[in-house]
């Protein structure tokens, strides 16, 4: 919002009407220049990295009404995606405890986890700086829950006011995935409306995939 006050732009005097438009078209020129990076005002944000535009701290924290890329979604939608276009549901809630083993590729995890039916978890694939083996995880997992088909259908959560599936959904995008829908609403909003969710494991990280 442009703190204008309404009777400056209601003055009849043109001086004044040329200081607003001035100071109207240099936001918008500020905007435009980092649409590419992430939403206007948010690229050069302490929490955001200023050249890639992802979140990279404070990841519990309200969300912005819009994702970085696709569509937002509500729970009637994603059955509606489930039923009518075997969506894929991708859960990208961190995991908690020691991360993956780099040796054998698991998920040393110390805490159970529950999410939506039929989600596939991809943990830490939501942070702002991946590694290059969850670079690569997060790419060869997604190419092989959707076949290849950039076309088809992907939700992506974690729980409420989690920016991880903020970052997740952007990230997805600039892999050439055109069909991205955003619930960031997650496990906690399911839950709020009565929805039940299951026990899920992690998706072991292909540390091999580091050697090809």
């Amino acid at each position: 919002m442009i703190p204008i006050a309404r009777h400056l732009w209601r003055r009849p005097h043109y001086r004044w009407r040329q200081i607003i438009a001035a100071r109207v078209a240099a936001i918008v020129s500020v905007c435009v220049t980092a649409a590419f990076l992430a939403p206007c005002g948010m690229a050069t944000e302490p929490h955001f990295d200023p050249v890639t535009g992802y979140r990279i701290e404070r990841y519990q924290a309200a969300v912005p009404e819009s994702p970085p890329a696709g569509q937002r979604v509500w729970i009637d939608q994603i059955d509606k995606l489930l039923a009518e276009e075997n969506a894929v549901l991708i859960d990208v809630s961190p995991i908690v405890g020691a991360g993956y083993d780099p040796v054998t590729g698991r998920w040393r995890n110390s805490n159970n986890h529950t999410s939506l039916p039929g989600a596939v978890w991809l943990p830490e694939v939501g942070r702002g700086i991946l590694d290059a083996p969850l670079e690569r995880y997060y790419r060869t997992e997604m190419h092989r829950l959707t076949a290849g088909n950039l076309d088809r259908p992907v939700v992506l959560f974690c729980y409420a006011d989690c920016w991880m599936s903020w970052n997740a959904i952007k990230r997805a995008a600039t892999l050439g995935y055109t069909r991205l829908y955003w619930f960031p609403e997650g496990t906690n909003g399911w839950t709020d409306f009565d929805r039940k969710l299951v026990p899920v494991d992690p998706v072991p990280v292909d540390v091999a995939l580091g050697h090809k």
